[in-house]
């Protein structure tokens, strides 16, 4: 008889109903101690089975959300074992009657992606979407909102799964209206499947939002009140035989003194200073947004589930600034500039779902979604400029006005089938459809003098058109690599994707230009995993990703709100392609007797090569640099990434992340190379008096965040380093249905300077950035309802991940 050809199987069950419970933990454990031996997950017909076991007598741990855990011994022979029925009783309780102790930690490593669990971090209570972003190991978010991943902002974000209307327009603004209350985990993804679409040379970064699928009513409020920032939730559940509906809604409000100063010198051929510019720039902001969502399940019979989402999001803005413009050359100017903002942008989407499972064959499922979004915004600005005054008062000697009318609207349609192979292997295809249109209307009327009427500048103005069509199609196979003890610990996934790409713009700019284009790309990727024992596994993974770019690198309309620093975009460019290879190690340590039980450690090494990347292009005018963007550079990125975490205490968790990046950057357009180390170091660590003898400090808890990131290397410059933290407090209350949290944020310093230096033959920049940093605030959040336990079912949605923002 073969050592180890033990198994044991059974059907766990509802003590009242005598229902199967899908998806139920089942642990197998030694007859003492609490290290898992083996473990598994039940099936949708509650069935399980433990394979690969030595004979002997061992304990069987049973548990589910809502059901009691069951504890059973169990004996295990040299052959097939087959249990009799296992019932769990159900815990079905008012919330005031249980207290639940989550251990799941802040940051979980799984074979396929990375989770930041931000609804147990207590920092990020009161805060934004941005502010959860920073303490993501592997991401890095500057002072401004733009986000990298390992050192690159060809990156895709998605919220549950799908684009959101709310992302449509500006990324780094969107994060600063999302609560941070409101996000459940962020799951950073950098190898995807041929599933996902081309999703980003650099991969996706998925926010996914609390979402309760327990049965009952249940739900909760909160509210926050800072010295930046201010807003407040509300989340109701219900969820009643084959019918659930999730609610939430929220709104922010934030406060944004800015600051700035630019100095720049002019070269001539022979790098001789031939002018200067010298600028300093003082406003203030207040802007707010109301975001609501309502989400409809809907089970008719047993393999069938319709969903429908809805979405809605509005906000409002408005900002004063001065800008004090000192130029020095052969013909010098002085003058002061006070610009006044108004901006609101309206979006929604809408999206449904049928998922339709088959009996027996649990990995079989067919699915079609469809989703339409839509973004609107207006935003005008007044401009007045006042000569040979360092004070905007007076009459001004120039006036300018805006209305930028800009939208984008988008159709989804999706369909996707996995069908099972055998034990090991799984067949999936699936085809998309994505139908995108961006417009823009930008209307500037000027006045020169003190009296007049204002008069349209038509070289300035310029309205575009741009219509997107996307067709796609994929296949995936995903194997095991035989029956022999080591082959079932290999796994293997190869796919490819085919998209085809038409676009159609238009833009009047003098006169009406057209322009099309179309191209048809393969993406494949492939990976391979060893899994040595539950938790430890190598991959190996590469894949073949494409970023287009949209809109706002496309409009070739000329913003020039600063007439020494104008901007525009090239309807030229073509998307870019990476190719990405990973290699990563996970492991952790299970063993009750070891000071490291508990801890995780992930390390990857990565290689990202992008030959036609999209950089920005900096050229001088005269007295003027334009930036615009091309497909100039080679972009090639060597690195690695470390993670662990580990518990020292019982109640005292610790994670730390590091990334390392060597970016080498080429044009051979601009005749330019820049390269350069860049890095990202955070840690995080949080400590529950719970876990301690001292009875008054029971109901508290407290946690910390620091992070450092290394300058960047641009094309044609650098950007410099930044760094960040913040430490809360937490309190429960109202018998553990209600907590105060107190955060702060970089509370040592006000402000911090952001610095960005350019070089090239034409000129020299150095750029200052004073943002406001210091943030205080106080948060209360509140829980309420029933709550019953029945299996959820996998949800499905829409992800369009292939715009570069």
């Amino acid at each position: 008889m073969v050592k180890n050809a033990g198994s044991l199987s059974g059907i766990v069950r509802d003590s009242a109903t005598r229902k199967p419970v899908e998806f139920a933990s089942v642990a197998l454990l030694p007859p003492t101690g609490t290290a898992p031996i083996a473990g598994t997950v039940a099936d949708e017909q509650g069935r399980f089975t433990l394979r690969d076991l030595a004979a002997g007598s061992y304990r069987l741990q049973v548990s589910f959300v809502g059901y009691a855990p069951l504890l059973r011994a169990v004996s295990v022979s040299e052959r097939a074992t087959e249990l009799s029925d296992i019932v769990l009783k159900s815990s079905n309780q008012k919330l005031d009657e249980v207290t639940v102790t989550g251990t799941k930690p802040v940051v979980e490593v799984l074979p396929d992606r990375l989770v930041y669990n931000a609804d147990r971090d207590l920092t990020n209570k009161g805060g934004v979407a941005a502010d959860v972003l920073r303490k993501v190991p592997l991401l890095s978010v500057d002072l401004d909102g733009n986000v990298q991943l390992r050192g690159s902002s060809s990156v895709r974000v998605l919220i549950n799964n799908k684009p959101s209307s709310i992302l449509a327009g500006n990324l780094a603004d969107a994060l600063k209206q999302l609560p941070a209350d409101q996000i459940q985990s962020v799951e950073v993804i950098t190898a995807p499947g041929a599933k996902y679409d081309g999703e980003g040379t650099a991969g996706v970064i998925n926010i996914v939002l609390k979402k309760n699928k327990l049965y009952g009513v249940n739900g909760s409020v909160g509210s926050a009140a800072g010295n930046r920032g201010s807003n407040a939730y509300a989340n109701l559940n219900v969820r009643r035989g084959k019918v659930g509906v999730n609610s939430s809604a929220s709104g922010y409000v934030n406060y944004s003194p800015s600051a700035s100063s630019l100095a720049r010198n002019n070269f001539d051929s022979d790098g001789l200073t031939v002018s200067t510019l010298r600028q300093d720039s003082r406003g203030y902001g207040v802007g707010g947004s109301g975001d609501a969502r309502l989400t409809l399940d809907y089970d008719p019979a047993k393999h069938h589930n319709f969903t429908l989402g809805l979405h809605g999001n509005q906000g409002r803005n408005h900002s004063t600034s001065r800008q004090i413009n000192d130029f020095v050359g052969p013909r010098p100017q002085l003058f002061t500039r006070a610009t006044d903002s108004r901006s609101s942008a309206r979006s929604f989407d809408v999206s449904g779902s049928y998922t339709h499972t088959f009996e027996g064959q649990r990995r079989r499922e067919w699915s079609v979604l469809a989703q339409h979004l839509r973004n609107r915004s207006l935003q005008p600005y007044n401009l007045d400029q006042y000569d040979n005054r360092r004070t905007a008062s007076g009459l001004p000697s120039y006036q300018e006005t805006s209305r930028n009318e800009p939208q984008s609207i988008e159709t989804t349609l999706q369909t996707d089938y996995a069908h099972p192979l055998g034990e090991r292997r799984t067949l999936e295809v699936g085809g998309k459809a994505i139908l995108r249109r961006a417009l823009s209307d930008y209307q500037i009327d000027t006045l020169r003098g003190e009296t007049g009427p204002f008069l349209r500048d038509q070289r300035r103005s310029n309205g575009f058109d741009y219509t997107q069509n996307i067709a796609a199609g994929y296949a995936s196979y995903s194997f095991g690599f035989g029956g022999s003890k080591l082959g079932k610990k290999l796994n293997g996934r190869l796919g490819t994707r085919l998209e085809r790409t038409d676009i159609v713009g238009r833009f009047t700019q003098y006169a009406e230009t057209r322009f099309s284009s179309g191209y048809t790309t393969l993406l494949p990727n492939a990976n391979v995993s060893f899994t040595r024992k539950p938790g430890n596994t190598l991959r190996l993974a590469y894949g073949r990703r494409v970023q287009r770019p949209n809109i706002s690198y496309l409009n070739p309309y000329e913003n020039r709100v600063d007439k020494f620093n104008v901007s525009k975009g090239n309807p030229e460019l073509a998307p870019e392609f990476a190719d990405n290879y990973d290699i990563s190690y996970s492991t952790f340590v299970n063993d009750s007797s070891s000071f490291w039980n508990g801890a995780v450690l992930n390390l990857s090494v990565f290689s990202r090569q992008t030959n036609n990347a999209i950089e920005a292009v900096r050229t001088r005018r005269a007295d003027t640099v334009l930036t615009t963007y091309g497909n100039i550079a080679r972009n090639a990125s060597y690195g690695g990434s470390l993670y662990g975490s580990c518990k020292p205490v019982p109640g005292w968790d610790i994670g730390s992340s590091a990334t390392l990046t060597y970016v080498v950057l080429r044009s051979g357009a601009l005749n330019t190379t820049n390269e350069g180390l860049i890095f990202s170091l955070n840690t995080n660590t949080s400590f529950r008096f719970s876990a301690t003898r001292i009875k008054a400090l029971k109901t508290f808890s407290a946690q910390a965040f620091a992070g450092l990131n290394s300058s960047r290397v641009q094309l044609q410059g650098r950007a410099a380093a930044w760094s960040w933290y913040s430490v809360g407090l937490r309190k429960t209350i109202l018998h553990d249905k209600g907590d105060l949290t107190f955060n702060a944020d970089n509370f040592l310093q006000a402000r911090r300077d952001q610095k960005t230096e350019l070089q090239t033959a034409q000129f020299a920049l150095e750029q200052h950035s004073y943002i406001p940093l210091r943030s205080l605030r106080l948060s209360f959040g509140y829980r309420f309802g029933k709550i019953d336990t029945r299996p959820s079912r996998a949800r499905h949605s829409v992800r369009n991940d292939d715009a570069k923002e």
